[in-house]
């Protein structure tokens, strides 16, 4: 007969460290879509002159992530900085998410025909209009399964802020773990509720894709 310690208190102590996943990763997002945004548009249009730029953002695409957290955090007390830890994991996940947002971005702008940018000017679109109105909305579209597949892997990124004391879904069975020492059982847990929130969130961008599809 199967029989465990796992309680419904420890399951809702998981949810909270789910939610802190969705808090970082949607913060994160914010910030590295925005950032990378433009910066993406900057290496696209101006690649001579963003050339330092890609060179500081292929250091935060080189060096793994969980050595970031590690330094950042310890910079943060060496500078003397008042911030907490979440807000610690935000910056760092956002600058790393930006990091390769900015290529999409950049892929997506090349990806634009030029011929097509042509045709905007001889019609008579200023280059800041044919940017908005013709470039920018064929760039997103190119862009957009990138930028999915880019919020799912920082999603799970986030385990790794468990490095800097923030208690996340990971590290909230740990936790848990530690309590009752039924590892497969918790973990297998957590597994699965990883697993809804990607599907969820997979299931939102495809919709929206489609929609986007279809409003062509």
């Amino acid at each position: 007969m199967f029989s465990t310690s796992f309680t419904w208190n420890d399951f809702l102590f998981l949810l909270e460290g789910a939610w802190v996943t969705l808090q970082l990763t949607t913060w994160a997002i914010l910030l590295g879509t925005v950032a990378g945004l433009l910066f993406g548009l900057m290496r696209a249009l101006l690649p001579r002159a963003s050339l330092p730029l890609a060179w500081v953002l292929d250091v935060f695409r080189s060096v793994p992530l969980l050595i970031q957290f590690v330094l950042f955090n310890s910079l943060k007390s060496i500078v003397g900085l008042n911030i907490s830890a979440f807000t610690v994991g935000c910056i760092v996940l956002g600058v790393y998410a930006a990091a390769y947002f900015t290529e999409i971005v950049r892929s997506g702008v090349l990806a634009v025909p030029f011929t097509t940018r042509r045709a905007s000017r001889s019609l008579g679109l200023s280059y800041l209009q044919d940017l908005r109105y013709i470039v920018l909305p064929i760039a997103m579209r190119v862009a957009f399964p990138g930028w999915l597949n880019l919020v799912l892997s920082v999603m799970k990124d986030t385990a790794l802020v468990m490095w800097i004391g923030i208690v996340e879904l990971l590290r909230a069975s740990q936790i848990v773990v530690t309590r009752i020492q039924e590892p497969m059982l918790v973990l297998c847990i957590a597994g699965l509720i990883y697993y809804v929130m990607s599907l969820v969130v997979a299931r939102l961008g495809a919709r929206l894709e489609k929609r986007w599809q279809e409003n062509d």
